[in-house]
């Protein structure tokens, strides 16, 4: 059972920066692979960002490729999102996901444990 925490949403101009982490529970984060998933409004939940359990390789969505970059730290269960040069179109609820596979990595229904979201608004 892994239980996760978002934290470090908020509002923040275009071309802003925000760093959001992800708190988990439990000694098996290390073998998860994690994730970033986002939902704007009227608009289904989509892939944002992955990392391997080792972090040593990340994914992204073309529309945050060179903006987002996905971290994680082993040590403390946290895995992080630095986000620069925002975006009104990057406003969403971002939620941290946990997954066994990392072939999966794209499909929301095959996540094994997520949290309940932080939300990031960006305007002027």
């Amino acid at each position: 059972q892994v239980q996760l925490v978002e934290s470090g949403g908020g509002s923040v101009q275009p071309g802003g920066s925000l760093r959001l982490s992800c708190a988990a529970s439990g000694s098996t984060f290390s073998s998860y692979t994690m994730e970033w998933f986002r939902q704007a409004p009227g608009k289904e939940r989509e892939f944002v960002a992955a990392i391997i359990p080792s972090g040593g390789s990340t994914l992204y969505a073309d529309p945050v490729k060179g903006r987002l970059t996905i971290s994680r730290d082993n040590a403390k269960n946290t895995v992080s999102l630095q986000m620069n040069s925002l975006k009104p179109e990057d406003t969403a609820v971002y939620y941290c996901a946990a997954n066994t596979r990392w072939s999966w990595y794209q499909d929301p229904t095959r996540m094994s444990y997520w949290g309940k979201g932080t939300l990031v608004t960006v305007s002027p």
